[in-house]
């Protein structure tokens, strides 16, 4: 079971999402989304829409 808690700012201004996952509260981090089955599925759409726009700003660079 996953489910979505929040965001969390870090101390250097980075952001960490928050779950629930089997029981535990996990903060992972925007890149490590991948790590996590089925936690980025469980983002509501705006966070995964702030996220498409980080990484359309990444590739610019």
């Amino acid at each position: 079971m996953i489910k979505y808690l929040g965001t969390k700012k870090t101390d250097h201004g980075g952001t960490l999402y928050v779950f629930l996952i089997n029981g535990q509260e996990k903060h992972v981090s925007e890149s490590a989304l991948k790590q996590y089955p089925g936690c980025y599925e469980a983002l509501p759409e705006s966070a995964k829409a702030r996220i498409a726009a980080n990484r359309k700003w990444l590739q610019k660079l």
